[in-house]
């Protein structure tokens, strides 16, 4: 037995190595090819497919209980009517071009307005957030006006820029900026100092430290601010078309109000949700790009 180890080992060591060793490195050079070839592009589609096929589950339920609840008598036509006669109201509505007109009236007034705001909202932010001094100078008047309701607003906007595109635009504008001003200037500090430290020592400086550094690194950041922006921007939109407004799906709501058609004030409501979520989702794919250039 002592023997035969040492004439044992010497052989059969470097035959097992010899075999796996290749094995190994051949493995690791095809690995990348391998999962290249098998890049899963059904996977990712079936779970596209799956993300959207739940999320529709909540509003078919919902559709289906309003259905039920309307063909059971629970509610009158007067306080809740049927999904066919809204569907109906749509269709009456969309016949006469109003439908389109104030939907697309209402779209454009929520893009140009959050526009305005988030880009205000992101070059205020910048400067609060990277300059003590305009920190202290600008940081508690903008929270004291941030704290002003909407409608507080309306009356004010109507006499200085009279009932027109100016006022609501402007009115979208302010709902719009506060929420990108607080995020982006509550993130810029809290970058990374040795991040910016390493732009300072490749001789990146103010604005081009701004936009190749701490702009990347804040970039999740500043898209949460624009999402809550581009709702703060439909919800103030309402609030502009509810009080002074010939068009838009906020005028729709007042008008039908006015006339009793419940089911063109609920056609207004859908409509809202559903522009909401498509300006959402817009965003969504900004945030989807932004990330494959900067993170």
């Amino acid at each position: 037995m002592t023997e035969t180890v040492p004439r044992t080992l010497p052989r059969t060591l470097p035959r097992t190595s010899a075999r796996t060793v290749p094995d190994a490195t051949a493995f690791a050079a095809s690995a990348p090819a391998a999962r290249t070839a098998r890049a899963p592009r059904r996977p990712l589609a079936s779970r596209g497919w799956i993300a959207l096929g739940g999320g529709a589950v909540l509003p078919v339920l919902i559709l289906a209980a309003w259905q039920l609840t309307t063909a059971l008598g629970v509610f009158t036509m007067a306080q809740l009517p049927s999904p066919a006669m809204v569907w109906q109201a749509g269709v009456d509505l969309f016949a006469s071009g109003l439908l389109g007109q104030y939907a697309a009236i209402s779209t454009q007034r929520v893009l140009i307005g959050f526009a305005v705001g988030a880009a205000l909202g992101i070059a205020l932010g910048a400067l609060v957030g990277l300059s003590r001094a305009a920190d202290v100078l600008f940081a508690p008047t903008l929270g004291a006006i941030r704290a002003v309701p909407s409608l507080a607003w309306v009356p004010l906007l109507i006499l200085w820029l009279k009932i027109g595109e100016e006022s609501k635009l402007t009115l979208i504008a302010i709902g719009a900026f506060f929420p990108v001003y607080t995020t982006v200037s509550a993130a810029l500090r809290h970058v990374d100092r040795q991040l910016v430290e390493a732009g300072r020592a490749f001789g990146l400086r103010r604005a081009r430290l701004f936009t190749a550094v701490q702009l990347p690194a804040v970039i999740p950041a500043v898209v949460s601010g624009l999402r809550l922006a581009l709702a703060q921007a439909w919800l103030f939109l309402v609030a502009a078309e509810l009080i002074a407004s010939s068009m838009g799906l906020g005028f729709l709501l007042i008008d039908s109000q006015n006339n009793g058609r419940i089911d063109r004030i609920l056609l207004a409501i859908i409509l809202l949700a559903i522009l909401g979520k498509l300006t959402d989702a817009a965003v969504g794919l900004f945030e989807r790009w932004a990330n494959r250039k900067w993170a």
